[in-house]
């Protein structure tokens, strides 16, 4: 075992949805190791939920502000040994599915699986009906039929674990550090 395979990170991704976003925030503060890559439209939403200031000093955050999202290249460098896009908006889950890389978001999800880096992945739209906890209170949300398509396609992706739930989510993010502690240690 090598020193490089102990410093191996978690990449975690947040984008434009707000879906269990408190919960997702609490839950990469218990992480240690994390990269954090937050899109323009997750920087809006961390400000409207007030989390701006909440991120552990443990996680290393990158924002998208260069055009080839030059901070991809760690995936190259093995520094991953986990991706987790968590909540995912409808768009993100869009352009995944159809290979569009044209984001920071979704040029990480691109080259995770190029280095066949495992990936959790937690969509917001994943039910036709569905409750959400918006800035303002609790709200209704009626996910389009081709966002729901759209989340069956990742769902056939390699080396992508799609995740239907917060509590799923949480389940698999603790499976997978178990799973890491025993084969880093």
């Amino acid at each position: 075992m090598t020193s490089e395979k102990l410093k191996k990170r978690w990449a975690w991704v947040l984008t434009g949805s707000g879906h269990f976003f408190n919960e997702t925030i609490e839950l990469i503060n218990m992480l240690k190791e994390v990269d954090l890559f937050v899109s323009k439209a997750a920087e809006e939403v961390l400000v409207m939920y007030k989390k701006k200031g909440k991120i552990s000093n443990f996680v290393k955050i990158y924002q998208d502000n260069s055009a080839s999202s030059a901070s991809v290249g760690k995936f190259y460098k093995g520094t991953y040994h986990t991706l987790v896009m968590a909540p995912t908006s409808s768009n993100t889950v869009a352009k995944c599915v159809y290979g569009i890389s044209d984001s920071l978001a979704t040029n990480i999800f691109a080259q995770s699986g190029k280095c066949k880096v495992e990936c959790i992945f937690f969509p917001c739209d994943t039910a036709p009906e569905l409750q959400t906890m918006a800035p303002s209170g609790v709200v209704d949300v009626f996910p389009r039929d081709i966002d729901l398509q759209n989340v069956k396609k990742l769902k056939k992706f390699s080396m992508t674990n799609v995740v239907m739930s917060f509590q799923e989510l949480k389940k698999e993010i603790f499976e997978r550090k178990k799973c890491l502690k025993k084969f880093y240690s």
